[in-house]
């Protein structure tokens, strides 16, 4: 089936060589290396140094690493070349990108730098999200993320309990990801760290959304969504039993054992359980 799709993504400071330690031993799936808002600016050059000498120490690892650089412009490009090199890495969220020529002129870089890094931009204005499709389609993107905290003072936007008020950015990054045929986005980040009950709730609410996985902030978080986001033994032992039973055949629609209808999407559906399993 491929790589399993990410549960977690845990952020990090770059300019903390304590948290940086430990990072890989919180249970992520994925950490991401902030070198934007988590770093002051007078400390960047000095968080892109530790950064560097961190991936270049790591381990053999199945924990995928990102570095969230800064927003397009002259802190962006020598973030870029401070660690495109760094070959550990997976690749760089692109933090607050606007248009889809942002990832063009990144592409152009990072070909000029001999570096296969991947993209993953995140989107935290009410422009981004109105152009999530044509950024899904840049070159490198991996997939999207929302950034919700810079999107909300965007919009003027006040969640309630429920957090409906952020439904339509939501569904419209899940609905672009699919329609470009990029991996599904993880969702963003939750503020929410000592009430893990309402955190599961709220991460149970995107994942009904069609999320796969969730940003983080705090190692708290990340047990929780790694079981939301996990398919249980149940789910994974139909989906692999549907797959089975319908390897090889012609398209069309057939009966499971249970006597319900089978077609191509219920197919599609049944991989993507098995995309999520661990």
């Amino acid at each position: 089936m491929g790589t399993a799709l990410s549960r977690s993504a845990l952020y990090v400071p770059g300019d903390a060589p304590d948290k940086l330690r430990k990072a890989l031993d919180r249970g992520a799936d994925e950490l991401i290396v902030d070198l934007e808002d988590a770093v002051l600016p007078a400390n960047k050059p000095k968080a892109r140094d530790i950064v560097w000498m961190w991936v270049d120490g790591l381990p053999a690892t199945d924990v995928k690493v990102w570095v969230r650089i800064n927003q397009h412009g002259p802190e962006r490009e020598a973030d870029v070349r401070a660690l495109a090199g760094c070959e550990e890495l997976a690749g760089f969220v692109a933090a607050k990108t606007e248009d889809a020529a942002e990832l063009v002129a990144l592409d152009a870089l990072l070909t000029e730098l001999g570096s296969a890094a991947k993209v993953v931009p995140l989107l935290e204005s009410a422009n981004a999200i109105l152009n999530a499709r044509e950024i899904a389609l840049a070159p490198r993107v991996e997939r999207l993320q929302v950034g919700e905290a810079d999107l909300r003072a965007d919009v003027g936007v006040t969640p309630g309990a429920d957090e409906r008020e952020l439904l339509y950015a939501r569904s419209h990054v899940v609905f672009a990801s699919a329609a470009a045929g990029i991996s599904p986005p993880i969702a963003p980040v939750s503020v929410e760290f000592r009430d893990l009950d309402a955190y599961r709730a709220s991460t149970e609410a995107v994942a009904r959304l069609g999320f796969v996985g969730r940003a983080c902030i705090h190692p708290a978080q990340v047990a929780v969504a790694n079981e939301v986001f996990t398919p249980t033994d149940e789910e994974v032992a139909k989906a692999t039993a549907l797959l089975e039973r319908f390897a090889g055949g012609d398209a069309g629609v057939g009966v499971d054992a249970d006597g319900r209808m089978v077609d191509e999407a219920v197919l599609r559906q049944a991989r993507g359980v098995l995309a999520r399993r661990r």
